[in-house]
């Protein structure tokens, strides 16, 4: 009984699914009289249907899977709508275009009995990415959120720890026990996995990982979640989940230019979001019904229910509105404010009466709204004055009048710039903001980040950063213009990259066919210069903790500006490392960081050498969709090295010549350097710096350095010998922790 109890309490605490009202839904929501047009209490309402013929199918992708198409299983009391094979809707809505469905978690749970496992994987519909949420429950857990966007894949996720239960707190989901992630639109094909660190050995309390998106209305938070063992139940809870759905494959000009759009009249035809196929219907105002069916939107009789008519016999219904109609002998416009007058009665008096009550209401309402807008204007004023308070403003307003260095933006400014934050405009998503391009005034354009949390405990530090990265004068920097901190959260102002990121170039083939070798090893070796600088140079030294070829800006000319500093940490001088929480991409994330949760130069070191595999490869740090043993580029570059079959994994588009072979050679020696399980082993990155330039020289000169043995001595150019060399040539057990990167940096199989 006691499992019975503790499930019973997990689904009463890990969703509140909203009550579902049962009703008969009218007949005119499906195509045909022989359509079922409900399924246990549940409308079912065209393009969706369960019979054959009552529900929409792509005619010109007659092989897809008919995904409108439902199954009543009456096997329930009372029956569900099944989508697919075992996939319950809750709900379809026409005016949303959106379907709500119940889906299982994902879960890893150990207990001393062995170790269990679930993923979970949701409908190819698209999910909503303003009604649901990515959640992860435990202490000793992280999870990953994987799927399609916009035809590339999509990679997200978290982590949560926590030493006891009385670290939790009911109802807040703020890292400990529990932590979420916002989801972008345009994510299809999703799979969730949730995994452990350490087999939940030192929290014996919480036994289990767990995983899963939820809609928004839908999610609460307890220190109960984290006691189930769910291993236990082949049932496991469901929770509900919010996908938008379109029709077919063609946008609306297109369905309509071959007629088969299914938006006729009374309807307006709207495409789905940008690179999003298919198209939905709505009525036009003044109609209601289901935009799906021939004549489906029907006009609405006002005269019957809410109208601004002086008396019903007044009002007159036309299609899609109504008019409010003086009868015989009277004039006016018969509504309630200006109402029918006899013809028959002196007018004189009425007119003066009623221009008179009405001048006078008028200028009552003149008055309120000015002082309304006065008090909004007021209210106003005094949120902008606190947040920018809140946000450190006037410590940043203290410093900047000494120093002279930033720009303080006002919020009208960058709301203008932006078009008022027009989705149009966004040119970037991340864990830590989304980033729009703006057109000031004087037609400059910029890059606007606008964070999505920051942390007040933290606002001098974030102050000092913001004045940190202002000082910075490198040209491969994408330079810090000004900040505005207005707003509830700031928003920070950079120099506007408009030739994309190295990411790009490196995946998008018709790119990366340009992409030289020569161009590579100099954005190489300029990054390599700006890590170098940022830990070392400046005054106060800064990790940038979130290394990666999407944060690497190029512009016209193709040299690199490294950009996204919403990770980064101020290293104090008396300081070598960090202890911090874990941040960062999968697929760069330094392995010792993630054990030990200490943060030093040597992480973006390791970060560092993914990039420099990136540049070799052409191969995503990441990839889901290849097999097990070449998903971690890292992992599989390293192992190709230890047999000594490098070129079986370099970009054949760069190995034009000797010199380009002996330079891939080298830059893949320093990958490899880099690479090293502990920091300690790893080069500083002004030692990488002053290797790739090294390594830039050999293309300089006719003969480049003899001697060196790619394959035995890997010396890193004028620096002593960094592994160590057995009598027979081969590499000792000293080195051998660089092939043994733990599991857990790349989540495979079951991700330990």
């Amino acid at each position: 009984m006691g499992y019975e109890k503790h499930a019973l309490l997990f689904l009463i605490n890990l969703v509140l699914t909203p009550l579902i009202s049962s009703y008969e839904p009218p007949s005119s929501l499906v195509i045909a009289p022989h359509c079922t047009s409900e399924c246990g209490g549940i409308a079912i309402p065209y393009p969706f249907g369960i019979e054959k013929g009552c529900y929409f199918e792509d005619m010109d992708n007659p092989d897809s899977y008919p995904i409108m198409s439902v199954k009543c299983n009456d096997t329930f009391n009372p029956p569900k709508p099944i989508l697919g094979t075992n996939i319950q809707i809750l709900n379809i809505s026409l005016e949303e275009a959106d379907i709500r469905i119940n889906s299982r978690i994902a879960y890893d749970c150990y207990n001393p009995n062995g170790n269990w496992s679930r993923s979970s994987n949701l409908v190819q519909f698209t999910i909503s990415s303003s009604k649901n949420k990515f959640v992860a429950i435990g202490c000793d857990t992280y999870a990953w959120f994987t799927g399609i966007r916009y035809g590339k894949e999509y990679h997200t996720g978290c982590m949560t720890r926590c030493g006891e239960l009385d670290d939790v707190v009911d109802n807040d989901c703020n890292g400990v026990g529990c932590c979420e992630v916002s989801i972008p639109d345009g994510i299809t094909n999703i799979s969730v996995n949730a995994y452990s660190f350490y087999n939940h050995t030192y929290v014996d309390f919480n036994p289990c990982s767990a995983a899963y998106t939820v809609a928004n209305d839908a999610f609460t938070f307890s220190q109960r979640n984290l006691t189930q063992d769910l291993s236990y139940y082949s049932d496991l809870p469901l929770v509900p989940v919010i996908f938008n759905w379109g029709i077919g494959m063609k946008n609306c000009s297109e369905a309509k230019k071959d007629g088969s759009c299914l938006c006729k009249s009374n309807t307006i035809c709207s495409n789905l979001k940008p690179d999003i196929e298919g198209y939905r219907c709505d009525c036009e105002d003044g109609f209601s019904g289901n935009p799906y069916l021939p004549q489906g939107c029907q006009d609405i009789d006002e005269c019957k229910g809410t109208n601004d008519c002086e008396k019903p016999e007044y009002c007159q219904n036309k299609d899609g509105g109504y008019l409010c109609k003086c009868p015989e002998g009277y004039y006016g416009s018969a509504t309630k404010t200006n109402r029918c007058i006899s013809n028959k009665k002196p007018w004189l008096v009425p007119v003066i009466v009623t221009a008179g009550i009405g001048g006078g209401i008028i200028i009552l309402l003149i008055i309120a709204f000015i002082i309304h807008w006065r008090h909004g204007e007021r209210k106003l004023t005094k949120l902008r004055e606190k947040n920018f308070r809140d946000n450190g403003g006037e410590i940043l307003h203290q410093k900047v009048s000494r120093m002279d260095v930033l720009k303080i933006f006002t919020a009208q400014e960058l709301e203008n710039a932006t078009d008022k934050y027009n989705e149009s405009n966004i040119i970037g998503r991340g864990g830590f903001g989304v980033v729009y391009k703006g057109i000031l005034t004087n037609n400059h354009h910029v890059a606007i980040k606008r964070s999505l949390k920051v942390d007040p405990n933290q606002v001098e530090q974030f102050i000092n950063e913001v004045l940190v990265l202002s000082q910075i004068n490198n040209r491969n920097v994408v330079k810090l213009l000004g900040c505005c901190l207005e707003t509830e959260v700031p928003l920070l102002v950079y120099e506007f990259i408009k030739n994309g990121t190295l990411f790009d170039h490196l995946h998008d083939e018709g790119k990366a066919s340009q992409f030289t070798w020569n161009l590579r090893l100099g954005i190489a070796s300029e990054i390599a210069d700006v890590l170098a600088y940022l830990h070392t140079t400046i005054s106060t030294p800064i990790i940038h903790r979130d290394m990666k070829s999407m944060n690497v800006l190029l512009d016209e000319s193709y040299t690199a500006k490294v950009a996204d500093f919403g990770a980064s940490k101020l290293v104090p001088l008396d300081q070598g490392q960090l202890a911090t929480m874990v941040v960062g991409t999968q697929g760069y994330l330094d392995p010792e960081y993630m054990q030990t949760f200490e943060l030093t130069e040597k992480s973006d070191v390791y970060s560092f050498g993914v990039v420099l595999l990136e540049l070799l490869t052409k191969e995503k740090a990441l990839s889901y969709g290849k097999p097990e043993a070449e998903r971690c580029l890292a992992t599989y570059f390293l192992r190709k090295m230890r047999e000594d079959s490098l070129f079986d994994i370099v970009d054949k588009n760069i190995t034009n010549g000797p010199i380009q072979i002996a330079q891939i050679k080298e830059v893949a020696n320093l990958a490899k350097w880099c690479l090293r399980l502990k920091g300690d082993n790893r080069p500083t990155m002004k030692e990488a710096a002053m290797e790739l330039e090294g390594i830039k020289r050999m293309g300089s000169h006719q003969k480049y350095r003899s001697g060196k043995s790619f394959d035995k001595l890997e010396n890193y150019g004028d620096h002593s010998v960094r592994i160590p060399i057995n009598d027979d040539g081969n590499t000792s057990g000293k080195d051998s922790d660089l092939y043994s990167l733990p599991n857990f940096v790349s989540p495979l199989g079951d991700g330990r």
